[in-house]
């Protein structure tokens, strides 16, 4: 199966020769749930855009520096391409940015929360449990950084994450749309980096001080339990030629 990944950011030039870019994280992060999937990056956030929602078996959307509301053209375009890839039932999953465009293109709501940032390993309540979530879990650790939240969730949208800071932070939508607010594609020391990165600006030192510490303590994300999940997300058996879901959730 091959998966599109639609780039919508770029790593910060501070780390960017130290780190794999966004494309390559997922490859990697996929590759632990050793199955057949193949990957095709398209820089959507640098004007590189598909041909058809049919070039690739599958999508995703990565994460990245803007806000869905700054409406810039490629984002645009990419809600779009979302509208259509829902309306055909092509598999989508979206990750931060992603998660957030995602619920913005279908009709949801999206603004910089007033609670601050997210950041480091945050544990997400699991209130919903999925055909394709075939290894069990109550609650799930997964490394955060944002401030941008979904507030308003599309009518078609399902909660299957949650958490006290972040009530809508894992969305499904049927059988062939899923969305996370945070980031299982990071590595720990990924995420230590952007926390030095942005210590004191823009994320609040006590923050940043408070969430490496956890890291360093030896806490680490349920990267395995993630990435069988998604990767049993893009396999399941789907007839997307004639936009209906052989599997439901």
């Amino acid at each position: 199966m091959k998966i599109g990944i639609l780039e919508a950011g770029l790593l910060n030039a501070k780390v960017a020769d130290r780190f794999d870019p966004y494309p390559l994280m997922f490859a990697s992060f996929f590759g632990m749930a050793e199955r057949d999937l193949s990957f095709q990056a398209f820089s959507v956030v640098r004007g590189e855009t598909p041909d058809s929602i049919y070039d690739c078996d599958g999508w995703l959307i990565t994460g990245s520096r803007h806000g869905v509301y700054e409406n810039l053209g490629w984002m645009l375009q990419l809600q779009d391409f979302i509208r259509e890839l829902a309306a055909e039932r092509v598999p989508l999953v979206g990750i931060c940015f992603g998660h957030q465009i995602i619920a913005q293109a279908l009709g949801g709501e999206v603004v910089k929360s007033d609670q601050g940032w997210g950041v480091g390993l945050q544990y997400y309540h699991v209130d919903r449990r999925h055909s394709w979530m075939r290894e069990a879990a109550s609650q799930i650790g997964i490394y955060s950084f944002h401030q941008d939240q979904v507030v308003q969730c599309p009518a078609t949208a399902s909660v299957f994450l949650s958490s006290a800071f972040c009530p809508y932070a894992g969305l499904s939508y049927g059988a062939s749309i899923i969305s996370v607010q945070a980031h299982p594609e990071f590595e720990a020391a990924y995420k230590l980096a952007l926390l030095d990165i942005y210590e004191g600006d823009p994320v609040p030192r006590a923050l940043t001080v408070s969430a490496r510490e956890f890291i360093n303590s030896g806490n680490r994300a349920n990267s395995q339990l993630l990435a069988n999940w998604l990767t049993e997300f893009f396999l399941l058996p789907r007839s997307i030629t004639t936009g209906v879901a052989a599997n439901s959730n």
